[in-house]
């Protein structure tokens, strides 16, 4: 008597769900990006005076009115009891201690007040991450700021560099940010793992989108391209 086998089928979705990236390689990842980018700033010394004031002048056109708006973008996008606090805290020393204020003073002692021509410099870049803040995206918006929190405080040491061959001793604001933004760094970074507990996964290069844009804005920073402002302006 033949013994008649049943075959089954297994039905595959159509397209698998995209894998959840890991905190630890995008941290790994935001940390190769920061090292990318520092090892490329060119030598203080080999800079012009010129060029140092153009630095820290276009760096205060950005930072001086917009961070707190970045973060205030990351309050609202997220959706996390654990993201809000860490960014509140964020957002209330910002404002307690009055930080666009230091970042005024810095610049100014250092003789290097943004004028209209630094505004328009970074006008396209930095207006690409406004609109790019604007969708409200939770986890790209936290991804972004805890890059930029982690790159500042490597960054500072730089920054100081620049203003004190300008012949500025006014270091409060990069005193300050070289030792906060360690723990701000950390912080964001758990803020983004509870986000990424609450949202769909996407591609890491979705999620990068943010720090991509804003690498482009700090490399306009520093190594500034004046066709960008010839085309902003007409």
């Amino acid at each position: 008597m033949q013994r008649l086998l049943r075959t089954t089928t297994t039905t595959l979705p159509n397209s698998l769900p995209t894998p959840k990236p890991g905190i630890n390689g995008i941290q790994a990842r935001v940390n190769r990006i920061i090292d990318e980018f520092m090892s490329s700033l060119p030598a203080a010394e080999g800079l012009t005076a010129d060029q140092r004031r153009g630095i820290i002048a276009r760096y205060t056109a950005v930072l001086e009115g917009n961070f707190i708006y970045w973060m205030t973008g990351a309050y609202l996008a997220t959706k996390s009891e654990q993201a809000h606090s860490i960014i509140v805290d964020n957002l209330q020393e910002e404002v307690r201690d009055c930080h666009p204020g230091m970042m005024r003073r810095f610049a100014v002692a250092a003789n290097a007040f943004p004028t209209d021509a630094d505004a328009l410099g970074i006008s396209r870049e930095l207006m690409n991450v406004r609109l790019f803040i604007g969708r409200l995206r939770p986890v790209r918006i936290v991804l972004m700021m805890a890059f930029f929190e982690g790159l500042i405080q490597r960054f500072m040491a730089y920054l100081a560099d620049l203003a004190a061959r300008q012949g500025s001793s006014e270091m409060e604001y990069t005193d300050v940010h070289g030792v906060c933004d360690v723990a701000h760094t950390a912080g964001l970074f758990r803020a983004l793992e509870a986000e990424m507990a609450l949202e769909a996964p996407e591609s890491e290069a979705a999620m990068f989108e943010g720090v991509e844009l804003l690498r482009t804005l700090l490399h306009q920073i520093v190594f500034f391209d004046a066709s960008h402002t010839a085309s902003v302006a007409q």
